[in-house]
């Protein structure tokens, strides 16, 4: 984990309260697909994390959706305005155990982590299959970012106006060696139950430090209590539990 003061070189609408954010700044402690910055936004006392959409020798850019005070104040700020950020939090996807056909799963804002995991899965010479699952086709965002990087993708939404109709376990390929997914909980428990192979699992939570220190996100696990924030966001298939 580093803390840096990052300039912003974008901060850009991609739908009506979903926006795209680059900073530029120091961004080696970030070393693994999934890991997740942590934003400090002035007159607000805890920090607001947000997914690792990719990553450049210098920039860095995330995704965020406009659901509260803090990204609401976020999303008013323009080119040249800096922001003191925590880079390289979160344990991240392990992409050696995916094999040649990997199936990336991702729903409205779990969809920005698995931009940079398809990057990388491409760049060792496998095959990632993306299906994306959104409520309609107004809230669709990075569909052409992906397949401009070879990924295939499938876009499911839930009133049917684009794409598959139904939810993202309406729209999964029939082979895959391997899943990677983030989203929404109820979305994670579907897949989960859906899925034929091992996979890998990003959690959406609400943190208070970010780096483990507060106890605030931890949830109860096969091997026990860990923290979303430390020993996830990514947790595996087969050491997750879930709550009745």
């Amino acid at each position: 984990m580093k803390q840096g003061i990052f300039r912003i070189t974008e901060n850009t609408p991609l739908t009506k309260n979903v926006f795209r954010l680059t900073l530029e700044g120091d961004v080696s402690a970030i070393t693994a697909p999934g890991q997740f910055i942590n934003i400090q936004l002035d007159g607000l006392f805890l920090r607001r994390p947000i997914s690792v959409y990719d990553i450049s020798p210098r920039t860095v850019t995330v995704i965020y959706k406009v659901v509260g005070r803090g990204t609401e104040q976020l999303s008013r700020m323009i080119a040249g305005d800096t922001l003191d950020v925590l880079t390289g939090l979160g344990n991240g996807y392990d992409t050696s155990v995916s094999g040649q056909r990997p199936l990336l799963i991702g729903g409205g804002v779990g969809v920005p982590p698995l931009y940079y995991l398809a990057r990388c899965l491409i760049a060792e010479g496998k095959h990632p299959t993306v299906v994306m699952g959104f409520n309609t086709k107004d809230e669709i965002f990075a569909v052409d970012d992906f397949r401009a990087i070879g990924a295939d993708v499938t876009v499911a939404t839930a009133d049917g106006s684009f794409g598959v109709r139904g939810f993202v376990t309406d729209a999964l390929p029939s082979d895959y060696s391997y899943v990677y997914t983030c989203g929404p909980e109820p979305m994670l428990q579907a897949v989960y139950r859906t899925i034929s192979t091992s996979g890998q699992f990003s959690f959406e939570e609400r943190m208070g430090c970010g780096f483990g220190a507060c106890m605030g996100c931890s949830c109860k696990t096969v091997t026990g209590y860990k923290r979303i924030c430390k020993d996830g966001p990514v947790l595996r298939k087969e050491e997750i539990l879930w709550e009745k």
